[in-house]
């Protein structure tokens, strides 16, 4: 898992609250058990036309959206079912972290072990970022993991949870089987002592 310190990047502004499971990856994509790829799936039925052409209109198909690590969404993200391809396919598409003023905790779960942080944010905090984002796409916002901070570059800041297991494993940049793993050598230094 690749490790997550400091993270500086363009916003993409998406407006919609209870954005749920199905609609960041729709079922029909759960076949697959490989992450290559799924980041093309990435809210496929609002991203795509039924020709399988792009939608213009759709914010990730925008030119400004390519490149973003930071997606900045509405209340309540990653409702619905639980389906560890969700964070898979906001990883493929290229993002990093998702910043809203809630999240499902199965979707906040899957995506710290696979890398993408849930970036929860204060509602009055959300409103003046969204205020923002609107007035100002592709606003630059830095993710702090280790202060737990997320900014701008004028100096506005807000604090955001997260639990000090998964903050370990991001920092580090390893999973939970990591986590485990590096425990190896002491495991063998107290197998060898009986």
């Amino acid at each position: 898992m690749p490790q997550f310190t400091t993270l500086t990047s363009r916003a993409v502004y998406l407006p919609v609250d209870d954005v749920d499971t199905d609609q960041i990856i729709p079922a029909r994509f759960l076949k697959a058990t490989d992450k290559l790829g799924m980041g093309a799936n990435l809210f496929a039925d609002w991203r795509y036309n039924a020709d399988g052409s792009p939608r213009a209109d759709f914010i990730l198909n925008r030119p400004d959206a390519q490149g973003a690590q930071i997606l900045f969404a509405g209340r309540n993200f990653g409702c619905g079912s639980s389906r560890e391809h969700a964070p898979w396919a906001l990883i493929g598409f290229g993002f990093r972290a998702v910043v809203a003023d809630s999240f499902a905790d199965i979707f906040s779960n899957n995506a710290l072990k696979n890398g993408l942080l849930p970036v929860q944010i204060e509602p009055a905090a959300h409103e003046q970022l969204s205020k923002r984002l609107a007035r100002e796409p592709g606003l630059e916002l830095t993710v702090d993991l280790a202060s737990q901070t997320l900014s701008t570059a004028d100096g506005d800041s807000w604090s955001f949870p997260v639990d000090e297991f998964s903050k370990t494993c991001l920092l580090q940049g390893i999973d939970e089987l990591g986590y485990l793993l590096s425990f190896h050598p002491k495991i063998t230094e107290f197998e060898a002592r009986k």
